[in-house]
């Protein structure tokens, strides 16, 4: 378990910052970008806890969050920088995102059209935190195409948008809303 012991080193005063290994790197690396945008996704979520969803939807968030540091570790460190066990993704974090949106959608009702962003103050955070969702995926994306990431980050994202989308349905159905469908013909 991580001990911190200060928060402002100044050591990034340069436009740089350590990897968990160490290393040096700029705060503007692929890497950073991608740590940074699933940190950032890990802060939404928190706001959407804090619009007091339903408790479905709260606990497959706090267990979200607690994976979404997993994934945090696993990105701060390189490939070959992991010589000593580390908390990883790996593919039971994605398991439980596919049973856990499977189990889901048997209780809603099939989708016609695409679904406008809205209803609950929840559920339009969960669509805020669907799109952030989506764009950490393309940040680790694009830094696998440049160095070695760890196989289950890109899937774990991935689920995870589509749970995210479900749940801010499962929570406007709760709270008595709609989903309120596109109208292609307006």
């Amino acid at each position: 378990m991580p001990r911190l012991t200060r928060i402002t080193t100044r050591k990034g005063d340069d436009g740089s910052t350590s990897l968990a290994g160490g290393q040096r790197i700029p705060k503007d690396a692929a890497r950073i970008e991608a740590c940074g945008t699933v940190d950032e996704l890990n802060s939404v979520l928190g706001a959407v806890r804090a619009a007091r969803p339903c408790a479905v939807v709260d606990a497959a968030l706090a267990r979200v969050q607690n994976d979404l540091f997993y994934l945090g570790c696993d990105l701060c460190y390189r490939e070959d920088d992991k010589n000593k066990p580390l908390p990883t993704i790996e593919s039971r974090h994605i398991e439980r995102l596919e049973s856990e949106q499977e189990r889901l959608l048997a209780q809603l009702e099939p989708l016609a059209n695409f679904v406008l962003p809205g209803g609950t103050p929840a559920a339009a955070q969960l669509h805020v935190a669907r799109t952030v969702c989506r764009r950490a995926e393309r940040r680790v994306v694009a830094l696998a195409r440049g160095e070695k990431i760890g196989p289950h980050a890109i899937p774990y994202l991935n689920r995870l948008g589509d749970l995210l989308f479900t749940l801010a349905r499962c929570e406007n159905r709760e709270a008595g809303f709609a989903d309120e469908l596109w109208d292609s013909r307006r």
